[in-house]
């Protein structure tokens, strides 16, 4: 149950699709001066190592970051580059940050974070990295459990950052139910559910649920590396978002094509940038 840890997989091709995706939904809730909530359902360590034994076992990040870090001018990436190169200020690619850090230096002083990560050893590097961040609040527990009773918000603005790593089959539902309680708590929040692409089937049935829940405005941004094929691990990765910023689609399609030509595996391009249910 608490096998997975992110710092194998940072930086790579599925980590760039969700840190834009996270990062343009902030950008868009700063327009406004009031405060908003960031919750974080499955936080993991908040900042990695690349020079770990972790992050080389499959050196991941280089076919990810790793091909955009200094020599990328792909148009939408600008703000994603410099906050990494923020926490490189000693030169090279050496650390790589994840969801609630990235958040954390983002956040104004009157916005908020609550982070979940139920492993402890996870919990407690979060801890130590977002020590100095006042406004954010690190919980080792079940993110799926927590959810419930931090909504609606005092805020009454939130961003939800859903990202189980998908090593139990039922965290397919369970991602399903807890975008139905989030719609039902607070309907106005706006949810970015995170998704692997090794199994299309399984994706198929995702998406085939959320379109039968009675959820409106579900969009959808998906980066792939190479073909679906059985055996291949990951091929592609996705993040699905509910009540999307209304400039965020337009953002997607500019940048997802020229991002899956320079990350592609197999010389094609692959991505998808879909409405899956309408307002």
């Amino acid at each position: 149950m608490l096998s997975y840890r992110h710092g194998f997989h940072a930086g790579n091709f599925a980590d760039v699709l969700k840190h834009c995706v996270q990062m343009e939904i902030i950008s868009y809730l700063q327009k406004k001066d009031t405060p908003f909530d960031y919750i974080d359902t499955h936080g993991g360590a908040g900042l990695y190592s690349l020079g770990s034994e972790m992050a080389r076992k499959n050196s991941e990040y280089m076919t990810g970051i790793g091909r955009l870090y200094n020599h990328c001018d792909l148009p939408g990436l600008q703000d994603y580059l410099a906050l990494i190169a923020g926490l490189n200020q000693e030169g090279g690619l050496k650390f790589y940050p994840g969801s609630p850090l990235i958040a954390a230096e983002m956040l104004r002083a009157q916005d908020k974070a609550w982070l979940f990560e139920l492993h402890p050893a996870d919990a407690e590097h979060l801890r130590k990295n977002l020590a100095r961040q006042r406004q954010c609040q690190v919980r080792e527990e079940d993110g799926f459990k927590g959810l419930s009773a931090l909504l609606p918000t005092r805020s009454r603005r939130a961003l939800v950052l859903i990202d189980p790593p998908y090593e139990q089959k039922d965290d397919y539902q369970r991602v399903v139910d807890a975008l139905k309680l989030i719609h039902r708590k607070m309907s106005n929040a706006i949810t970015a559910l995170w998704y692997p692409v090794v199994d299309r089937h399984r994706i198929d049935a995702l998406e085939k649920q959320l379109v039968a829940s009675g959820i409106r405005n579900i969009q959808l941004f998906e980066l792939g590396v190479r073909a679906d094929e059985a055996g291949h691990g990951m091929t592609s990765a996705g993040m699905i978002v509910v009540n999307p910023p209304w400039t965020l689609r337009g953002q997607m399609e500019a940048l997802l094509p020229p991002l899956a030509a320079e990350l592609s595996a197999d010389g094609a391009s692959h991505y998808r940038c879909e409405t899956l249910v309408a307002e």
